[in-house]
């Protein structure tokens, strides 16, 4: 359903780092083409957020950090099954970097995330053990947002992730589809999907945002 955005929503845009884009370290194929779709929507929107991920060097999701495993194989830890990603997004570096054509000067806030060494943060408000929060709930709740609508990168791991804890926590949650892109290692696009929908994610077209 097409909607204006008010002033109660906010613009939650995830990870369009250097390294999730072509040439980065964790390519997501296409990921470029959500810039020009996250600079639109930002001047759509009162609010607006940006979510980083920022890696210490030798993080736990880091295939590097296992000898023996390669990039995209899993572990089990602590919290879950964990994918073993190359590493990214390294603090300080240029990989962990906004995507240079990123244009979003209005953004209130940038969260970081994946900044504890030993667990990985898909979500924007929680680490993958899903119960240490990184603030954003109760950022959000002081600000007196009602609803997130979320774009960026990638639409199967850290967009899902965050919107499906946005509902969670008591928020709406829209997923704009053209301003995400997926990794889909494994089928894990369908099953995003497939749980996007279970929890009442609203999934639409940039053009339905007035």
């Amino acid at each position: 359903m097409p909607f204006a955005p008010t002033e109660t929503d906010v613009l939650i845009l995830v990870d369009i780092q250097n390294d999730f884009c072509p040439g980065g370290a964790l390519p997501v194929a296409d990921g470029d083409a959500v810039v020009p779709v996250a600079n639109r929507l930002a001047r759509r929107f009162q609010h607006v957020v940006l979510t980083q991920d920022w890696h210490p060097p030798g993080h736990r999701s880091f295939a590097s950090a296992h000898p023996g495993f390669a990039p995209f194989q899993t572990i089990e830890a602590a919290y879950g099954t964990q994918v073993l990603w190359p590493d990214h997004c390294v603090q300080g570096s240029n990989g962990a970097a906004f995507h240079p054509d990123l244009d979003v000067p209005m953004a209130e806030l940038v969260v970081r995330k994946g900044f504890r060494p030993g667990i990985d943060s898909y979500s924007a408000f929680f680490e993958n053990d899903g119960r240490t929060p990184t603030g954003l709930t109760g950022y959000l709740r002081d600000r007196g947002f009602t609803r997130c609508v979320f774009a960026g990168l990638a639409t199967d791991f850290c967009v899902a992730w965050s919107a499906e804890d946005a509902v969670r926590m008591g928020f709406g949650a829209v997923v704009v589809m053209d301003g995400c892109r997926a990794i889909d290692t494994d089928g894990s696009l369908p099953a995003a999907l497939d749980r996007l929908l279970a929890a009442d994610v609203t999934m639409l077209d940039s053009t339905a945002i007035a």
